[in-house]
């Protein structure tokens, strides 16, 4: 029945076609591209004049759903046009994995090279595909809840270092679980969309009573994210075993944090103003089946965790992260080369903690990996970090520093996965700050 995924191991084993590192497309792939036919991600797109719809990055175009089914191109998928004629990936993916996984495969078999099917109805093709320039992307998802974690050592010791004792860095139940805090899911944007600089309250060190103003010490957060499909019902949980067939794909994600205003308020119940003015991610859902080839080996986890949260084989993803601060003059600073490979904890371990107490997840919830920090300054993945708490700036190209970042600032983060010559890429997610209201 839709709305529930019943887990099977003949799903996990069954043959994912789109994978195939030798296929090519009848489309142009230019040369690095996010996107050739081995990743073919979901989003959202609209264009001049019409809805928004449905959509699949091959190349530099995109390929358009909801045209691809009037046409009659989908044959034998139990989608009907509203799965495609909407403004979100919900209703795709609330067919669960194992149909998502096999339509992804009918769309690589119909961009393939060697299939006439679609490449040779030039008609058709002209109404299927369109260039990714002349489109303005949307959210995704549907977004209901929105979890954060806190999965990276580095950046958790380094944290530790600067707030608390630098010989204790990491609290004590740290190693023990994910730790996770509930964000809010109404102010995650898409990329592009600009945010303005938060208000809230905080408190200098040396003075006795806070302050009313603008946010001081605005930094992103280097993040990958996961979109789920639907889980179990309440009161059941999602084992690490399991927790592959409940996720759909990943997207880069910067978790704006206002440090000044958070320092104030998060005794003793942790993030709230500083973190849920906007959120913001990139346009481009990557399955999680397109990312399989980037499998790599996790963390050595001392202490061993508690069963629930052991796992077998090799579940981090090797995905390069660079982050960017284009100035006001247009000049682009690279400040971090970073990797999701530094994760101390699982997608799946993050999900299977999520659930173990019979928390029920939906279609469409979002999980944050947290920010995320490698073991040297230049793969630090936050302001707080790169600078030092502001002791250590930034020198960008035009001859000005940063400790956080400025009004007009714009934070650009992108992410890939490279491997024997396939590289598969999830777009950018970009975002200028704008001064206060």
């Amino acid at each position: 029945m839709r709305g529930t995924v019943i887990f099977t191991k003949t799903s996990v084993t069954m043959n994912i076609r789109a994978n195939d590192p030798n296929r090519r497309s009848w489309v142009e792939v230019p040369k690095g591209s996010d996107f050739p036919i081995q990743n073919l991600p979901f989003g959202v797109f609209k264009t001049q004049g019409e809805k928004p719809r449905v959509g699949v990055a091959i190349g530099n175009k995109i390929l358009d759903l909801k045209a691809l089914h009037v046409l009659g191109h989908l044959p034998n998928q139990p989608f009907n046009i509203n799965a495609f004629d909407t403004d979100s990936l919900n209703t795709m993916m609330s067919y669960g994995k194992k149909i998502v996984r096999e339509f992804r495969n009918r769309i690589s078999d119909l961009l393939e090279e060697n299939n006439p099917e679609l490449r040779d109805n030039h008609n058709h093709v002209a109404q299927v595909l369109v260039e990714q320039a002349e489109a303005e992307m949307l959210l995704p998802v549907q977004i209901g809840d929105y979890t954060d974690f806190y999965s990276s050592i580095d950046h958790a010791t380094n944290v530790g270092k600067m707030f608390r004792d630098p010989e204790n860095a990491l609290l004590p139940n740290w190693k023990h679980l994910p730790v996770g805090y509930h964000g809010r899911s109404s102010s995650i944007v898409s990329s592009g969309t600009a945010i303005h600089r938060p208000k809230g309250q905080s408190k200098a060190p040396d003075q006795e009573l806070p302050s009313f103003g603008p946010c001081k010490l605005l930094d992103f957060e280097l993040e990958t994210g996961f979109f789920t499909f639907p889980g179990k019902p309440l009161g059941h949980s999602i084992s690490t075993e399991e927790a592959d067939e409940y996720i759909f794909g990943m997207v880069l994600l910067n978790d704006w944090s206002a440090r000044d205003i958070q320092t104030w308020e998060y005794v003793p119940l942790g993030p709230f103003l500083a973190k849920n003015f906007a959120s913001s991610i990139s346009s481009w859902v990557v399955t999680l089946d397109a990312l399989e080839p980037f499998r790599t080996k996790g963390a050595t986890q001392v202490p061993a965790v508690l069963p629930y949260l052991s796992y077998q084989g090799e579940k981090n993803i090797d995905i390069h992260l660079e982050v960017i601060i284009q100035t006001p003059d247009g000049n682009d600073n690279t400040i971090s080369n970073s990797n999701n490979k530094y994760m101390y904890w699982t997608i799946e371990q993050q999900l299977a903690h999520h659930t173990v107490n019979g928390c029920n997840i939906r279609c469409g919830d979002f999980l944050g990996s947290g920010t995320i920090s490698g073991p040297t300054r230049d793969t630090f993945g936050s302001m707080l970090e790169l600078t030092w708490k502001g002791t250590q700036p930034l020198k960008m190209k035009d001859g000005s520093e940063r400790k956080f970042i400025n009004d007009n600032d714009t934070v650009v983060m992108r992410g890939y996965c490279e491997k024997d010559g396939l590289r598969i890429g999830f777009g950018e997610v970009k975002t200028k700050v704008l001064p206060a209201i």
